[in-house]
């Protein structure tokens, strides 16, 4: 089982940064994809970027000019650098790790985004 626990979530203004971090629990850190989503009020939930257990990322389009996604094994946690925020990146975010037929969710943090 593999729990995951974002953090990093605030308010930040318009042109802000931000990094989210998303630490896993147990020993399978390494052979996870991990990814970000998110979720607008009324809205479904987007992919943002994943990133392979290789390190390789992918991003969607709308996404790969502001944010990035890493990872780093030896804290077994997953980042999301956020670049020039504007109000519609408001959002809970959220965290998903992937292995085989397994599906994990963390909790989520809000960012907001807002002058």
């Amino acid at each position: 089982q593999v729990q995951l626990v974002e953090s990093g979530g605030g308010l930040v203004q318009p042109g802000g940064s931000l990094r989210l971090s998303c630490a896993a629990s147990g020993n399978a850190f390494s052979l996870l994809a991990l990814g970000w989503y998110r979720q607008a009020p009324g809205k479904q939930r987007e992919w943002i970027a994943s990133i392979r257990p290789s390190g390789h990322p992918e991003y969607a389009d709308s996404m790969k000019d502001r944010f990035t996604i890493s990872r780093n094994a030896a804290k077994s946690t997953v980042y999301l650098q956020m670049n020039s925020l504007r109000s519609e990146d408001t959002a809970v975010y959220y965290c998903n790790g992937q292995r085989n037929e397994n599906n994990y969710w963390g909790q989520g943090t809000q960012v907001t985004v807002s002058s």
